[in-house]
């Protein structure tokens, strides 16, 4: 009898617990709080994601916008990029914006433009320093200007600047060193004409002149045979100056050797006049021949200011005397033949002509 009873008591029990959690007192069902919470949260979200998906094509546009704008600030600030080969790719790949493109592009054109024009002007500079006088007085009755150059073969290069001048010219080669026939052709081939540089004793006996020189030891048939080895070794020449020689060209016995010895050879001999107590003058004349002098050094002193003093000492020479023989020397091919080129329009300009020593009016008798 126990038995039942106590199997009713457990069958009640849970039937009174599930009734209470389904309904409350009043019999309406009951959603609890949190349930309501996640849902309104779920609609929260819902309408976010509908607002993102709405504004998403404006949140893209809206960058490219302001990063173009800031591109574009970025090139007027820094010009040098337009002309890189980067900016055409931009233009490519955006080209709804190229308008906005071209307006910018404009004015950095203009830019070059005004830093061309600057240049011009010391372009308009340069005729006027062209045309600067250098105040040589006018030529009397067309003087003759006679050009010497000293000491060819030493060098060939410096030999060239002056075989480019706009006159003829004489140079002067010195015999038996390395470049003797080359520079004597050289010379021939530019229209200009050669002469013998020979080598002298000077009046110093510890300066050595050179190979091939006439020396005070030397026997009238040695100086003759020196003579003519040089003078077949760069022939045909028109003649003959002296390289140093103070020494010999005071010499009369000497001097009339040489003097005697061109005059078979068909040439004129100059006198560098390195001695003032020359006696080439005398000898000369009791010969009977014709000979040059020299009247002015260009480059005793190696300077462009010296050179230009004594060109206008010889202008004044040439208006008197009807001509005026200038020597220089080879090695001052870093100053001296610019200057003349510079010199040379104003002098042609002023009335004065230029010739080689041999077709010269300043021979002496």
């Amino acid at each position: 009898m126990t038995a039942p009873k106590n199997r009713k008591k457990r069958t009640t029990s849970p039937k009174r617990r599930t009734s209470t959690k389904r309904t409350n007192k009043s019999g309406k069902v009951y959603i609890p709080a949190y349930k309501t919470i996640m849902l309104c949260l779920g609609v929260i979200v819902l309408c976010l994601i509908l607002l993102l998906i709405n504004t998403f094509p404006k949140t893209k546009t809206e960058p490219q916008d302001t990063s173009i704008t800031e591109r574009f600030e970025d090139d007027t600030k820094k010009q040098e990029k337009l002309s890189s080969p980067e900016i055409p790719k931009k233009q490519q790949e955006k080209p709804v914006q190229t308008p906005e493109v071209q307006p910018q592009v404009k004015p950095q054109q203009e830019k070059p433009a005004k830093s061309v024009e600057p240049k011009k002007e010391p372009e308009s500079k340069k005729p006027e320093a062209t045309k600067k006088s250098f105040g040589f007085e006018k030529a009397k009755k067309n003087a003759q200007l006679i050009f010497v150059f000293d000491d060819g073969g030493q060098n060939l290069e410096q030999l060239k600047e002056f075989l480019d001048l706009p006159f003829p010219i004489t140079v002067a080669v010195l015999p038996q060193i390395t470049h003797s026939v080359e520079a004597a052709n050289l010379v021939r081939k530019s229209g200009n004409e050669v002469i013998l540089h020979q080598p002298m004793q000077s009046v110093n006996a510890g300066i050595n002149p050179g190979p091939g020189a006439i020396t005070p030891d030397m026997t009238e048939a040695q100086i003759i045979a020196q003579l003519f080895i040089n003078i077949d070794q760069i022939s045909p020449i028109a003649g003959m100056n002296n390289h140093e020689g103070s020494g010999i060209t005071a010499d009369a016995e000497k001097m009339e050797i040489i003097l005697k010895t061109a005059e078979q050879a068909g040439i004129y001999f100059l006198d560098s006049r390195t001695n003032v107590e020359t006696q080439v003058p005398y000898v000369a004349r009791e010969l009977g021949y014709t000979w040059y002098e020299r009247n002015i050094f260009l480059d005793n002193e190696k300077t462009r200011e010296n050179a230009l003093a004594e060109i206008k000492k010889g202008l004044a020479l040439a208006n008197k005397n009807g001509s005026v023989i200038m020597i220089g020397h080879i090695w001052s091919a870093d100053f001296l033949p610019e200057l003349l080129k510079e010199i040379y329009p104003e002098l042609k300009e002023k009335g004065y002509t230029f010739c080689v020593v041999s077709k010269s009016n300043a021979q002496k008798r």
